[in-house]
């Protein structure tokens, strides 16, 4: 068991090394105007054993997502995660229903929810967190989560509604914090056509945003790119990506 342990640690740790080279490769080809920041890593833990976790945070990373409210909450609250990452910091990445908010917000070391598509959910976060803010003036982070892709399974707000809702959680709801927008896009764009229209479309959201409510560009997070796209998403200007099986491997068959 423990060279298994060792095994597993090591490989994990050996993945994260190569998305990180990789990252370091992908800041390299961006155009001037996104030389300004540094990428942020989310390790996407979904349905990874809390063994995983806790290899990656030992080789550095501190990011983590989350797609379900029960898992995440089950992880957060793990003896061996509260005693061994103390510095985590939980991205809840997953569709969010209004009655499970106020189980997602008891989370220890919530960073960010970055699903936010419309103003219930909106108003409902911002009604909720200060019942769990952890000080009198913490806002609870938030990305608005756009349909780039405008497939009908996808959840996301509408791409004409975009400025509206980032205007409504600004303006509306004094509790939360915006960060910037999310979006998963399609599902096997292959690179090799060209630039993935789904982050074109989310950059030009960014822009329709700051040029409508007069926001910093710079304020404008765009959390894109998965493990198959990630170093692309960079070069188009990417500030969060979210990578899962590049680091951890293959996930397990979720459980019903």
């Amino acid at each position: 068991m423990a060279i298994f342990k060792f095994t597993m640690a090591a490989e994990v740790a050996a993945n994260l090394k190569s998305v990180f080279d990789k990252i370091s490769l992908a800041v390299v080809k961006r155009a001037p105007d996104y030389q300004y920041f540094e990428p942020r890593l989310v390790a996407v833990s979904k349905l990874q054993p809390t063994g995983k976790i806790v290899s990656a945070y030992e080789a550095g990373q501190r990011h983590f997502g989350e797609n379900y409210v029960n898992e995440l909450v089950e992880k957060a609250s793990n003896p061996l995660i509260l005693e061994q990452c103390k510095d985590i910091k939980w991205h809840f990445i997953g569709n969010l229903q209004r009655n499970k908010v106020n189980k997602i917000l008891s989370v220890p070391n919530l960073y960010i929810i970055e699903s936010v598509d419309s103003e219930k959910l909106a108003n409902t976060l911002n009604n909720s967190w200060p019942k769990f803010q952890r000080s009198n003036d913490s806002k609870l982070n938030v990305m608005v989560q756009v349909n780039t892709s405008q497939e009908q399974e996808k959840h996301g707000c509408d791409i004409a509604q975009v400025s509206n809702l980032v205007k409504y959680v600004i303006q509306d709801c004094p509790n939360l914090k915006f960060i910037g927008l999310m979006t998963i896009g399609k599902y096997g764009y292959d690179i090799a056509n060209g630039p993935n229209p789904d982050f074109i479309c989310l950059t030009k959201c960014r822009e329709k945003v700051h040029n409508e409510l007069g926001i910093d560009i710079k304020n404008i997070e765009l959390s894109m790119g998965m493990s198959n796209d990630y170093e692309q998403a960079i070069e188009l200007g990417s500030t969060n990506v979210r990578v899962g099986t590049a680091i951890f491997g293959e996930r397990p068959q979720k459980n019903n």
